[in-house]
């Protein structure tokens, strides 16, 4: 007598084929889990290199902060120390580069136009405005420069000099107005009225409450006085002391 077995201990799995379906990008409706899986697969090389590249700029960019912030802690130092001409020389030579160099030069300048020096002012203004570009400093060289020209018996050179300053408008106004100043001064001492006249508005228009201002009313007033007075009172006119200026 045969019998058949009416439970199997054997399981079926016809009905649990989950783990055969592949998770991929043709998956109808993946999870966050599975759709993050799928895109490292893809791209985990990709964002590992990105991540190092990341990392590495920021270590590079922290270690030149670093570096710069020392070297300028050092150039300031060498430029506290530098006080006599010889160590401003040796200040320049060494950071040529560097804005304190251009302070440095504008330093030697003034001690040059004081001394009336006005060749070896001339030639350290000109280095200073190179250095300091169209800063207030860079500005004040420039003067300086056109100021050592027309000391220096090159009154052509140095009129054009101050007319480029009075006519460039990212000037700051107290050097232009310096500027339109010495212009006038100059044209007051070649007796052209006309001329004197009309710079001397331009100061004013410039800048109406600066010194410049007022030390060109009292030029005005030079303008009525007979050639040979005006003359004899040449070495009276005011001059601008770039040793007080800022």
């Amino acid at each position: 007598m045969s019998t058949t077995p009416t439970n199997s201990s054997v399981p079926s799995t016809a009905a649990d084929d989950r783990n055969l379906v592949p998770v991929d990008e043709t998956y109808i409706a993946p999870s966050f889990e599975d759709r993050l899986a799928i895109f490292w697969a893809k791209n985990s090389k990709t964002v590992i290199a990105l991540f190092a590249v990341v990392v590495l700029v920021v270590l590079t960019k922290g270690g030149y902060e670093l570096w710069v912030a020392q070297r300028e802690k050092s150039i300031a130092a060498d430029y506290a120390a530098a006080t006599t001409d010889a160590q401003l020389k040796g200040f320049i030579a060494a950071h040529s580069d560097h804005p304190l160099a251009g302070i440095a030069q504008l330093r030697l300048a003034d001690d040059a136009y004081v001394a009336g020096n006005y060749a070896a002012a001339q030639s350290s203004y000109a280095g200073a405005a190179a250095t300091l570009a169209n800063t207030t400093f860079g500005q004040r060289a420039r003067l300086g420069s056109a100021n050592a020209l027309v000391q220096a018996g090159k009154t052509v050179e140095g009129a054009a000099a101050l007319k480029l300053l009075v006519s460039d408008l990212s000037v700051a106004k107290g050097i232009r107005a310096a500027a339109a100043y010495q212009l006038a001064a100059l044209a007051v001492d070649a007796a052209k009225t006309d001329e004197a006249n009309s710079l001397i508005t331009q100061v004013a228009a410039i800048d109406p409450a600066g010194q410049w201002t007022q030390r060109a009313t009292l030029l005005r007033a030079r303008l009525s006085v007979p050639a040979a007075t005006a003359a004899a009172k040449k070495d009276a006119a005011p001059v601008i002391n770039f040793k007080a200026a800022p």
